[in-house]
């Protein structure tokens, strides 16, 4: 298939994955209006709900319809199997709900995330901010958007003018010195929804977030960040892997410099 080919297939699959995502948050916002079960996963701070099962189900059966040859890897489908380290053709990787604790507690700050990878390469993503109603969405090479505004890259601040977000467990236990980073900062800032923090980075709320993260968290947000030219990269100095999970850093680039230097 030619380059023109493949553009026009791409731009087809945008805009069904566009309109999908309107159906998804009018059944979300439906469902959480009705009981719904929670469980744990990993433990008891790891949750899952209908609602995350219901949502990627629906997904997965959308998916099918709009690019039938494609894979998908779902968050709760690939709960506890190992994912084929393939990435020949479209992969989707979808997180039905990110932030299910917020989602179950407060309902309130979780968010909808979905990527399209194409042999390995971030390509298209999506995190829909359910609660207000904000769709970012993101096609390589031809911008970012919030709704139909077009994002600009966040403006570079020093270290000590930004505030940056770190996961709760790598704070505490200082891994990599990240309490320093903390100090340094202008301010120190917890949402709980790699979807909702990424997305204060797009838009120059936040300067910097590190957090551990599995593939179906960082997999939209890394087309977003290659997009508007912010360092996404592990702050172990591995490669940055997109079927497995990494420690990773999504910052500008004066604010990655800078947190460069106080990693240990």
């Amino acid at each position: 298939m030619n380059m023109i080919a493949d553009e026009k297939q791409l731009q087809e699959i945008d805009s069904a994955v566009q309109v999908m995502f309107g159906s998804l948050r009018e059944r979300t916002l439906t469902l959480m209006q009705k009981p719904f079960s929670v469980d744990t996963k990993t433990s008891q701070n790891d949750l899952v709900t209908t609602v995350d099962k219901a949502n990627e189900q629906f997904i997965r059966e959308q998916l099918i319809k709009i690019d039938p040859h494609s894979r998908i890897i779902g968050e709760e489908e690939s709960y506890g199997h190992q994912i084929a380290p393939s990435l020949v053709g479209h992969i989707w990787i979808i997180d039905p709900i990110d932030g299910t604790m917020n989602f179950v507690r407060q309902r309130n700050h979780f968010a909808i995330m979905l990527a399209l990878y194409i042999d390995g390469q971030a390509t298209l993503g999506y995190i829909l901010d359910v609660m207000n109603d904000d769709m970012y969405h993101c096609w390589r090479h031809h911008g970012a958007f919030v709704n139909r505004q077009q994002l600009s890259a966040p403006v570079e601040l020093p270290l000590s003018q930004g505030l940056v977000d770190i996961n709760r467990y790598l704070l505490l236990s200082n891994v990599h010195n990240l309490q320093d980073v903390a100090r340094q900062a202008a301010g120190l800032r917890m949402y709980g929804s790699a979807g909702i923090e990424l997305i204060h980075v797009f838009t120059g709320q936040l300067s910097a977030y590190i957090s551990r993260l599995k593939p179906w968290d960082l997999a939209a947000g890394r087309v977003f960040a290659e997009e508007l030219g912010l360092d996404v990269k592990t702050i172990d100095g591995r490669q940055l892997s997109v079927l497995s999970s990494n420690t990773v850093l999504v910052a500008t680039k004066q604010a990655s410099q800078e947190i460069g230097w106080l990693l240990k």
